[in-house]
């Protein structure tokens, strides 16, 4: 693990296209970002998420890239992303960069080049078999589509042919061994594009798919990981407070790949999932945040605490509000459920990540889908800034907008939340000023589960500070160790060493 500042970061993810428009295109823009950089540092985080703004046709939301080192013009120039880091810094604020090192967008000219029949120095840069008609060996693939004979394999989309790394264990002739040096200059040219975006002020990437790379992997990610762990080197070297996050969702791997954080992903009935979106289980909805719904810290514990022990000297694990690829949590949760949903999100070991509106309980919108999101384009509206047409996000016409905006009378906005002690915006704050005021609280503090017994409140330790929940409808009480209360969700009392936590209440003693 490289990068001391994340010890207390707190990350705002923003999805750029939705974020602020300045220029009344209907599209969020990089100076929109600029902006708003007092908002986000006034709701208590030092670093930003920004998903891919690179030149992309726009197939996958920009996660097909056509340009590694140029922005999409609809988002401004690479001198306004420069600009933001910059203004960024200044006030205290780190910046991520999404990298997207698996595959290109079909138009980046590294595959043009690998599509034409002579060869030439990309010709190897994709993964193609020999013949037009030779599938690719139960891996998704494309053919009949360039004038080279071979199919070429796929990463995700049709338009995101996948970059050559090289297999494992390579079993046909056109399967390269990792250690080949047209898989190896792969692996360089992706070093080329973060140390260009890291020079120009960049502080790191979030990194997509990141255990996608080596073909033919073996369960540990053997092959994935050594390249990441070359990588690591090299940041090491020349940027050494440069962070990583990965999209990976197995700590014990990523963490021992290099990485500085992995995020907990919500997979259907993983242990996150249990938490705020239990409604995908087959045995119904027993989210744990979900008043008198008969959820159980365990299950969420169970998975939890065997990452944790295992990593906790080696990086750290992220849980999220949400994403770009996630359905809000206000889908299921009302405001109450939510508060005490993000109490224990940001009161948790390592480094969490609010996803830009969650602060506000923005609503998942059902819509069709826009630029490969399908049913995770209802996650990426336009963020609700006031009563103002198309609720201050954009002076376009609202036919224009890049998505529509939350058509409801009662939509949420920051400009009514923040005028309003008791809103969700306001207990965010809150939450994450409590964080920045307790390094018990941060990153890096023990934790340790007091209890977790079904029926009673989920006592927890972090450092000298002891935090309980009960999400329930009704009154629970529990001994603890400890002598004041120093901040509630709710009402709480602590009498001779006896913890009353009123319904739906979270509390931090000491």
């Amino acid at each position: 693990m490289a990068a001391t500042w994340l010890s207390n970061a707190v990350f705002y993810e923003i999805y750029p296209q939705s974020f602020y428009d300045t220029n009344g295109d209907g599209i969020g823009d990089f100076n929109g970002i600029i902006e708003k950089l007092d908002y986000i540092k006034g709701l208590g985080c030092n670093a930003l998420w920004i998903n891919p703004c690179y030149d992309s046709p726009f197939k996958d939301a920009g996660y097909d890239v056509r340009d590694y080192k140029k922005v999409a013009p609809r988002y401004g120039t690479n001198e306004d992303l420069y600009r933001l880091f910059e203004k960024a810094h200044e006030k205290g604020i780190h910046v991520l960069l999404d990298l997207v090192p698996g595959h290109t967008s079909e138009e980046h000219e590294w595959f043009r080049q690998s599509q034409k029949d002579e060869q030439n120095e990309y010709s190897d840069r994709y993964i193609w078999t020999e013949f037009c008609f030779e599938g690719a060996a139960g891996l998704p693939y494309v053919g009949g589509e360039s004038e080279r004979s071979g199919t070429y394999i796929l990463n995700f989309f049709k338009c995101q042919p996948a970059l050559n790394y090289g297999f494992l264990h390579p079993d046909k002739p056109w399967q390269l061994p990792m250690n080949h040096p047209e898989a190896i200059a792969t692996r360089e040219a992706i070093k080329d594009v973060m140390r260009f975006w890291l020079s120009h002020g960049c502080d790191g990437f979030r990194v997509d798919m990141a255990s996608s790379l080596v073909k033919k992997d073996d369960e540990k990610k053997s092959g994935t990981s050594a390249i990441w762990r070359d990588v690591r080197r090299m940041l090491e070297c020349e940027f050494p407070e440069a962070a990583m996050i990965a999209e990976w969702s197995c700590p014990p791997q990523a963490l021992r790949a290099g990485y500085d954080m992995d995020f907990y992903l919500n997979n259907r009935n993983n242990g996150y999932s249990t938490l705020m979106r239990d409604y995908e289980s087959p045995a119904g909805d027993h989210s744990y945040f979900k008043k008198d719904a008969g959820g159980n810290i365990n299950r969420f514990l169970d998975e939890y605490m065997s990452w944790y022990e295992d990593t906790k000297d080696l990086g750290y694990i992220s849980l999220i509000t949400c994403n770009h690829d996630t359905i809000r949590p206000s889908y299921n949760l009302d405001v109450t459920e939510l508060k005490l949903a993000y109490a224990f999100l940001f009161t948790m070991p390592g480094v969490p990540f609010l996803y830009y509106g969650d602060e506000i309980g923005m609503r998942y919108q059902k819509l069709p889908t826009k630029e490969g999101g399908y049913y995770r384009t209802g996650s990426r509206t336009p963020m609700q800034w006031d009563e103002s047409a198309n609720l201050g996000f954009s002076t376009a016409d609202s036919c224009d907008l890049y998505l529509p905006v939350d058509p409801s009378d009662d939509a949420p906005t920051v400009s009514v939340q923040e005028k309003d002690p008791a809103s969700l915006l306001s207990t965010t704050k809150a939450l994450l000023a409590l964080r920045q005021q307790y390094e018990d609280l941060q990153a890096d503090a023990p934790f340790s589960v007091i209890c977790s017994e079904p029926g009673r409140p989920f006592i927890y330790r972090r450092g000298a500070l002891t935090l309980a929940i009960n999400p329930s409808g009704h009154e629970m009480t529990s001994r603890v160790d400890a002598k004041e209360v120093l901040f509630t969700i709710g009402d709480a009392a602590l009498k001779d060493g006896t913890l009353t936590l009123g319904a739906q209440t979270f509390a931090v003693l000491r």
